[in-house]
């Protein structure tokens, strides 16, 4: 488990890695308010749940970038402990209601979470406590993947990596999308933003338009329309 101290002005921000799939689940929180929000608790929520009280804040909500297996395996023993809202996009709402499915076909023991409360939608904002981030539907890996965008970091899911980007050959992935989301946080992605993914160590923006082939231009999404 890693943290972030919120300094200057910044969240605090606290990170756990889960489950099979080694998963990154995100504790951001505005200390001085004693709230705060998980991203993506994919699985041993109690550990998470043991994260979130160690930071001395009160857990307000789940939000998830994406509802796979190893990003939603640790929702439903949270929201057991603390009746909080679970906010998705709509457009993985199938993914969500066939998490156990999916599960079941790796063999791995899961619990599936309870309904999701809040559907997100591009352009909303999310808060904790001051501070503000902006829901970026970036669908490719997942239809209803999204990012949660702040002034200083964003929460990015499985749309890059540190030199890479999330699985576009899975039921449901579309290629030709996450070319276009890639193409898009290019765009709108500020380079000095602090991306927080899924799976592996952070990175900057800036070092992904750099070296990443798939933010440079160097390569293109196998599978993408020219």
């Amino acid at each position: 488990m890693t943290s972030a101290a919120g300094k200057g002005g910044l969240p605090l921000v606290r990170h756990a890695t889960v489950g099979a799939f080694q998963e990154n689940c995100y504790l951001v929180a505005d200390v001085e308010a004693g709230r705060g929000a998980l991203v993506d608790p994919g699985a041993e929520g109690a550990r998470l749940l043991r994260m979130v009280k160690d930071a001395g804040v009160t857990l307000e909500a789940i939000w998830l970038t994406h509802a796979h297996l190893d990003h939603v395996g640790g929702v439903a023993e949270i929201r057991r402990a603390v009746d909080v809202p679970i906010l998705l996009h709509p457009a993985d709402a199938v993914v969500y209601a066939n998490a156990s499915r999916a599960a079941a076909a790796y063999g791995l023991p899961f619990e599936q979470p309870p309904a999701f409360d809040r559907e997100l939608a591009d352009g909303d904002e999310l808060s904790v406590g001051r501070f503000r981030f902006r829901v970026i539907h970036f669908p490719g890996h997942a239809p209803g993947q999204c990012a949660f965008v702040g002034e200083a970091l964003a929460f990015v899911g499985d749309h890059i990596f540190q030199g890479s980007i999330g699985r576009t050959d899975l039921p449901l992935s579309d290629p030709a999308a996450m070319q276009r989301s890639l193409e898009r946080a290019a765009r709108e992605l500020a380079p000095a933003l602090t991306l927080h993914p899924g799976h592996g160590p952070s990175t900057t923006m800036e070092r992904e338009l750099r070296s990443n082939p798939f933010l440079s231009g160097v390569a293109r999404v196998l599978g993408a329309s020219a």
